[in-house]
């Protein structure tokens, strides 16, 4: 019998049970999120009422800076076509790059990590049944938005499709600006880098990553300025879900967690204890 028998090491069966179903896991999740993303289409007239709403609404409150970098984009290649390459790669491969760095950097914060990311995920996707939104580029020609990305399709892969490759323009839901997930996954990717991250380069990245993102998203004409509060939103509730359901769950992390600080207060009750007695 050898010292791998989960038999004596039933801790170690776990967690080899956990790397093998980890990736089917994530890969479920997000075919999930791509497929009902897909289907959640939504009515264009609804669509495009429900993005003028937006703009209109943020406008009451002079508080709409898409016109300003769209212009500044749609005037200046240099800044546009990074612009567009970014919003047309990034979401796809930093995320998950991240959740790799996670998996063999951090192992003790990954399952916390990645639930907060799959049920923010998930919410976002009731926002897009919900609230189905035109982006601003699609808005018509009097609201004065310049799609960049069909600006210069010349230089990259995609279409004029927001940031589907040419041809695969129907695999797309250009109805889904509402949450901006874009920003909400940028969030997530820069909280866990400057919160983890051991050098201070990282921990930059961590702060400039969302910070880019969002001027991206804005300049290209993809998102409303309301859009990207509501991805920041849904990433909040989304943290807070995510430690409900590991609790529930029973997560020996969150359970590692709920244990020290109910020492810590145990300790600091008997502390207060101590002194009134010699008081």
């Amino acid at each position: 019998m050898t010292i791998r028998d989960p038999a004596i090491h039933p801790a170690a069966h776990r967690d080899r049970l956990r790397r093998r179903t980890e990736l089917p896991l994530l890969a479920g999740v997000y075919a999930l999120y791509s497929g009902t993303r897909l289907l959640i289409r939504g009515e264009t007239a609804d669509a495009v009422k429900n993005g003028v709403g937006l703009l209109r609404a943020e406008q009451l409150v002079h508080l709409d800076p898409e016109h300003w970098f769209n212009r500044l984009f749609s005037d200046h290649a240099v800044l546009g076509i990074p612009a567009d390459f970014a919003y047309a790669s990034l979401h796809y491969v930093v995320t998950p790059a991240v959740l790799v760095w996670l998996w063999r950097r951090h192992a003790a914060h990954y399952r916390m990590a990645r639930t907060w990311l799959m049920i923010s995920t998930l919410i976002g996707l009731v926002g897009f049944a919900v609230l189905p939104t035109a982006p601003p580029r699609l808005l018509s020609g009097g609201h004065a938005f310049t799609d960049t990305m069909a600006e210069y399709s010349s230089y990259g892969w995609w279409g004029t499709d927001a940031s589907a490759p040419r041809g695969l323009g129907h695999l797309t839901n250009e109805y889904a600006a509402m949450p901006s997930l874009h920003v909400g996954w940028s969030l997530w990717c820069g909280l866990v880098l400057f919160r983890l991250g051991r050098h201070r380069l990282v921990r930059t990245l961590g702060i400039v990553y969302p910070v880019v993102t969002t001027v991206v998203v804005l300049g290209t004409a993809n998102h409303y300025l309301m859009d990207t509060v509501a991805g920041v939103m849904v990433m909040g509730i989304g943290f807070m879900l995510a430690r409900t359901a590991l609790r529930i769950t029973g997560s020996p992390a969150v359970r590692k967690q709920g244990d020290k600080r109910a020492a810590l207060a145990s300790a600091q009750v008997m502390a207060e204890t101590a002194a009134e007695k010699a008081g």
